[in-house]
């Protein structure tokens, strides 16, 4: 049966694939405030409660006449000696605007093959990433990289006031990194330059909610939520064919041991997402002339699928 549904806009800051793992873990659903980097920091180990935080991704800024447009972050490729290098030459900088960059072992999966961190921004599963502490960034909405990868970045650059420090970190950032050794000796391999950042996954965890007797069952975790972005690759690329592929591969990996799971009697939820709709399927242990009765008043499949 189709449960709950969300809609989703294209000019949002937190693309809808985003909105919907954040309330699966009972995150508030704040446009471009989606604690992301905050969560990370608590996985490490770091005082998450504690300033605020954000993900700042190494990235290449294609200048064009026109326009500014950022190629994928993971396509640079960066090793962990090179992240650490540009980190450190970039961290006194930050400092200037109360900004510790801390390193990340996102940077170490970069050239792993080991699955992403589920609640890893999808669209960007391998690109180096540093974690950003400063009071500058609380209650800063910011774009996810889902939104600049692979776009003209403007529309996308944060439009707060405190935002304007980190535009001009920006520029500062592009002459540092002009003649840096790392891109000297990428340039030589023929590698694009790291040339700018970006900022995201902003937003504070909110705090656990505990009852007068004990500690109130928790929302799902990041570990409990698997994500599939297969699919939104192929159709960004607009490439059919590997949607199509992509399509078998899911119903090869992925779906059949859910089907085996459904034929068992098991409860399952699987969300298909778009960028105008998400839909939540529930599978229906409910009578018989329930399920008859939804069969004949829920959408089709088909006729869901048109409306993602």
């Amino acid at each position: 049966s189709t449960g709950q549904q969300m809609a989703g806009t294209e000019d949002a800051l937190s693309p809808l694939f985003e909105r919907v793992q954040a309330r699966a873990m009972g995150w508030p659903d704040t446009d471009g405030l989606l604690p992301w980097a905050a969560q990370d920091a608590q996985h490490a180990g770091l005082p998450a409660t504690q300033g605020a935080w954000a993900w700042i991704t190494p990235c290449h800024w294609q200048i064009n006449a026109d326009h500014v447009a950022m190629d994928h972050p993971a396509h640079l490729d960066l090793s962990p000696g090179d992240s650490e290098a540009l980190r450190t030459a970039m961290q006194p900088y930050f400092a200037e605007d109360g900004i510790t960059l801390h390193p990340t072992a996102r940077a170490a999966d970069a050239e792993s093959d080991s699955d992403a961190a589920p609640h890893v921004t999808p669209a960007l599963p391998r690109a180096v990433t540093w974690l950003a502490q400063g009071d500058i960034l609380r209650d800063l909405p910011t774009a996810s990289l889902a939104r600049a990868c692979g776009a003209k970045v403007d529309a996308w650059m944060p439009r707060a006031a405190q935002a304007r420090s980190l535009r001009r970190l920006q520029n500062e950032m592009q002459m540092l990194l002009y003649r840096h050794p790392v891109n000297d000796a990428r340039a030589a391999r023929r590698q694009l330059p790291v040339n700018s950042f970006w900022i995201s996954g902003t937003g504070s965890l909110p705090a656990p909610k505990v009852s007068a007797a004990k500690d109130v069952a928790p929302h799902a975790s990041a570990a409990a939520i698997e994500l599939h972005s297969d699919l939104q690759a192929a159709a960004l690329r607009d490439d059919a064919a590997s949607w199509v592929r992509a399509w078998q591969a899911l119903d090869g990996g992925t779906i059949a041991p859910l089907l085996d799971r459904a034929r068992a009697g098991q409860t399952l939820a699987i969300t298909l997402c778009g960028e105008r709709l998400a839909a939540t399927l529930l599978l229906d242990n409910s009578r018989w002339w329930r399920r008859l009765q939804r069969r004949w008043t829920d959408p089709t499949l088909a006729a869901l699928l048109d409306t993602l």
